[in-house]
């Protein structure tokens, strides 16, 4: 199994769909790309932990590539809106990639490139390297299935 940390605004939504996705085995709600090791929702919605909202997706490579999972990151959300997905604004909201090693990086700048060129230069997805990952409180897990 490999794994694919994505943000792209709200959690819960993009944690339901991949969820849905042959190939995809599990999904996870956390926190990544910030200033410390250890959060908690609060602090990331202070705006002052410098963390993003992601999903972290365990896939089979045999069954999904990470390129299949990329377009369909881009497919879901609005790359084009900085630090905001529909009616949520602040920079936990930001789209961004973190790649787990070189090839993950390769293919998401191919994926990036090839969705810019589509949508004439105007997308605002960051491509970092995973950063202080941090799994969400338990509630927010399959928030949508529960509530």
């Amino acid at each position: 199994m490999e794994i694919a940390v994505l943000a792209l605004g709200c959690f819960w939504g993009p944690e339901k769909k991949f969820s849905q996705i042959d190939g995809i085995t599990k999904t996870e709600v956390g926190y990544c790309g910030g200033n410390n090791s250890t959060t908690n929702y609060r602090e990331v919605c202070s705006g002052s932990t410098g963390h993003a909202e992601v999903v972290k997706i365990e896939y089979d490579p045999n069954k999904i590539e990470y390129k299949n999972i990329l377009e369909i990151f881009f497919d879901i959300h609005d790359p084009t809106t900085l630090n905001s997905q529909g009616p949520d604004f602040g920079t936990q909201y930001r789209s961004e990639i973190f790649y787990d090693n070189n090839e993950q990086k390769k293919i998401a700048q191919e994926v990036l490139e090839k969705v810019n060129s589509q949508l004439n230069g105007k997308v605002v997805t960051k491509i970092s390297k995973i950063n202080n990952y941090c799994k969400a409180e338990e509630y927010h897990q399959n928030y949508l299935d529960k509530n």
